[in-house]
């Protein structure tokens, strides 16, 4: 047998890439204790922290609007099944943790979706999980948003659309009218 037949099989990963964004980031450069686009192991058991109390935090938001502990993220794999999670539970008494379109108040908890918008204050941060099969420890990856993560979104039209699934508004109607005309005239 050779070297790399006797090699132990590799495992992936599971790792969590967060993206980051703040109006002020150029200003106040409230990410500057994180360490970007650079993979970080984190043990399985540990519990990740967000929050601008570098005693207890592993990722640092240098801001005194963030509470200590803003947020935490827990490993765990799901009851007889062999996926990975990530719970999110918002730390903080005096902010609310928006994940997606779910608030969260001070000590409540749900399961990370693969991708999603964490939002608190003036924060957006993109998280995506890549699925691994490690059970010792994750990563995460970090990145830094130039632009916002929320993009003022296009809200449904209020007009409403015709039977024939075709908005006026897709074709410009140079300025006319509706015309309401009788279904007995041609």
């Amino acid at each position: 047998m050779t070297s790399f037949e006797r090699a132990e099989t590799e495992e992936t990963v599971t790792c969590l890439h967060m993206t980051f964004y703040h109006p002020c980031q150029d200003n106040k450069m409230m990410f500057r204790c994180l360490n970007f686009c650079k993979r970080e192991q984190v043990r399985a058991d540990e519990m990740a922290k967000f929050g601008r109390d570098s005693n207890v935090c592993r990722y640092n938001l240098v801001d005194t609007r963030v509470s200590r502990i803003q947020f935490s993220l827990q490993f765990y794999r799901k009851l007889n099944s062999s996926q990975f999670c990530f719970e999110i539970k918002n730390m903080s008494k005096k902010t609310k943790l928006i994940v997606d379109q779910t608030e969260l108040g001070y000590l409540n908890k749900i399961d990370l979706p693969w991708k999603c918008i964490i939002c608190f204050g003036d924060y957006q941060i993109l998280a995506e999980v890549q699925e691994g099969e490690s059970v010792d420890y994750f990563e995460t990856r970090l990145h830094l948003a130039e632009v916002p993560i929320l993009q003022e979104r296009c809200l449904p039209s209020l007009q409403p659309i015709p039977e024939n699934g075709i908005s006026s508004s897709m074709f410009p109607s140079q300025g006319k009218s509706p015309i309401e005309i009788d279904e007995n005239e041609s």
